[in-house]
């Protein structure tokens, strides 16, 4: 007895010794990792990584979010329907992102690869953004020409730094998986704090106002291209640049026509392109119907944030309980659960959940948060399918096409979902038909289901590709040598 109670007394001594260490680590030492990051690679690289990463995308992307939608429905004056349709337009430059790669991995400006992409990002973030905010009435063609440029100044940044994140990894072998988390960790936190700002912002100063804000990010990326630490390539070979993009071309199309390659891709594009997005119908409802909640600028920002917080809990939730499971199963409850949490607005828009006392604040946060949880479980899945389906020597350029395929999924279900609004008859005043069109869009997300065999069975620890296509070593060193291949592309989800 009197030795178990000394070892409890010398257990609680020691917890409370390292309690002021914990509160110490927890303080300092995420500032030593980036200082050890930035020491390792340099502090150049850690700037563009947060700009792009932290500010551009997450911030800066979440601002943009909420600004667009009023802006299209306060100074455009759109029809849901129409703003659906128009909010695809400028996801375009996203759907080509292989282009962006190629060139920066290709065609070297002045002898860099790099700088000159971030500062012809920048500039097009600029010039837009103050087109927007400074124009007193911007024509709507015009409006959407800046809108696009904006967007592609972003998707530009970000296939630039993904290049750095990979030419880092590959000196610095044992931080790559630390340079995965800091863009992540960067991506995350950038947009909890935008969505919270958000709808703040909107109401003090406008949708016009927020452009001019975007502007700082815009910036930011503009001077990643004056600091960045790169070296300088004199001697590059312009006269093999058509040589190296047809090689590209041709090692792309190989793959793709192999059975265990494009069988997935369908899939993939299928399940995006049939999970028809009516955002922009709940969010007029949200704001503009009088048997609705009309929510506030601050109320949709912060809906929006705890929409990222069940994103993040999603992420965290794959890595560390889903991630070992097939793609099959896993995909099919997945998709499952995504067309039921389509019912929680349903729920909303029939003012059920007014006879349970639930109001609609609440309820409206519990299905952001739900939904963006469970659409990142889907992605989660898919990107890494996405990975194994990349063959040795390609592997960064045939990613990009496979995310440029999700996007131009993306875009199917925005311009599907903005012509069952209009069939529907969905306008600024009239939602009558709205919970029909929730009903619909609940359904069509569960027809991805029909087509799950094409997925493989597979666990995410086996190889999917035929050996042939796998090549040895010394092919994938050789073929990386040629510098032709774009970088892993597994933080840009989002985008969007």
């Amino acid at each position: 007895m009197v030795e178990e109670g000394n070892i409890e007394a010398s257990n609680k001594a020691v917890e409370e010794d390292n309690g002021p260490k914990v509160l110490y680590y927890c303080f300092w030492g995420p500032i030593y990792w980036f200082r050890m990051l930035a020491m390792e690679t340099h502090w150049s690289f850690v700037f563009a990584v947060v700009s792009t990463y932290g500010i551009s995308q997450g911030l800066g992307g979440a601002l943009a979010r909420v600004g667009t939608e009023y802006y299209m429905k306060d100074v455009q004056k759109v029809q849901p329907s129409e703003s659906q349709v128009y909010t695809g337009i400028t996801s375009i430059p996203w759907i080509v992102k292989p282009i962006w790669g190629l060139l920066t991995d290709v065609i070297p400006i002045r002898g860099y690869r790099r700088r000159p992409y971030f500062i012809l990002s920048g500039l097009l973030g600029l010039v837009s953004m103050l087109v927007i905010s400074l124009h007193g009435k911007l024509h709507l063609v015009f409006a959407l020409m800046a809108l696009t440029a904006g967007s592609a100044g972003v998707a530009i940044a970000d296939v630039t730094v993904d290049a750095c994140v990979a030419q880092n990894s590959n000196k610095n072998p044992s931080l790559a998986a630390d340079m995965q988390s800091l863009c992540s960790l960067m991506s995350a936190i950038g947009a909890l704090i935008g969505f919270s700002i958000s709808g703040v912002f909107v109401h003090l100063i406008g949708p016009k106002g927020v452009f001019g804000l975007l502007t700082i990010p815009a910036a930011l990326v503009f001077s990643v291209g004056i600091v960045l630490l790169e070296p300088h390539d004199a001697n590059f070979a312009y006269k093999e640049v058509s040589e190296k993009f047809l090689d590209a071309g041709k090692a792309m199309w190989r793959t793709l026509k192999c059975p265990e390659v494009w069988r997935p891709c369908l899939y993939m594009y299928l399940s995006f392109a049939l999970s028809l997005n009516i955002n922009e119908g709940l969010f007029y409802w949200y704001t503009d119907s009088k048997e609705g909640p009309l929510f506030s600028q601050e109320t949709i920002g912060y809906i929006f944030s705890f929409g990222a917080v069940g994103a993040l809990l999603g992420a965290i939730l794959y890595q560390n309980i889903l991630k070992d499971h097939p793609f099959r199963d896993l995909l099919f409850w997945i998709q499952l659960f995504y067309g039921l949490a389509g019912m929680l607005d349903l729920i909303l828009v029939l003012r059920i959940n007014l006879k349970f006392g639930i109001p609609d604040s609440v309820f409206v946060v519990i299905g952001e948060a739900v939904t963006q949880m469970i659409g990142r479980l889907k992605w989660m899945p898919l990107l890494v399918l996405s990975a194994k389906l990349c063959p040795s020597g390609i592997e960064g350029t045939f990613f990009a096409l496979l995310m440029s395929i999700d996007n131009f999924g993306l875009l199917s279900s925005s311009w599907g979902g903005g012509l069952l609004l209009h069939t529907l008859n969905v306008t600024r005043t009239k939602f009558g038909n709205l919970w029909l069109a929730i009903l619909i869009r609940n359904i069509f997300r569960l027809s991805p289901l029909g087509v799950l065999f094409l997925i493989p069975r597979g666990d995410p620890n086996s190889s999917i590709l035929p050996t042939e296509m796998l090549g040895g070593e010394d092919e994938t060193v050789a073929e990386e040598s040629n510098n032709i291949e774009l970088v892993s592309l597994v933080n840009s989800v989002d985008g969007r």
